[in-house]
């Protein structure tokens, strides 16, 4: 959490920075406390098997996903095509947002 010192958010999207799925993106779905978070995808790592993840390794978007977050704080759990639903929303807004810049 280097860029921002901001408490993570249920529903955030994080870009994972080290270890085996270095690179990718995930949906913060759970928080133990200040140092670690439970990050899912929806395909890889679903919903039900969720990776605990050290936030130190993880890069903190500044995006949140409210269907994501709506449906975790109402129900307690979230539908793994509502987590793939929330990646690439986020990834076609970065994209369009680079092509702005260009």
């Amino acid at each position: 959490m280097e860029e921002s010192d901001s408490v993570p958010q249920l529903g955030q999207i994080v870009r994972i920075r080290r270890g085996r799925e270095a690179g990718q993106y995930a949906v913060i779905i759970g928080l133990t406390d200040d140092q670690f978070a439970w990050l899912a995808d929806g395909e890889k790592r679903k919903y039900d098997r969720p990776k605990k993840k050290n936030l130190h390794h993880v890069e903190v978007m500044d995006f949140v996903s409210p269907e994501v977050q709506n449906s975790l704080l109402e129900t307690g759990r979230v539908t793994n095509g509502k987590l793939r639903f929330a990646i690439s929303k986020f990834a076609s807004m970065v994209v369009t947002d680079l092509k702005k810049g260009e």
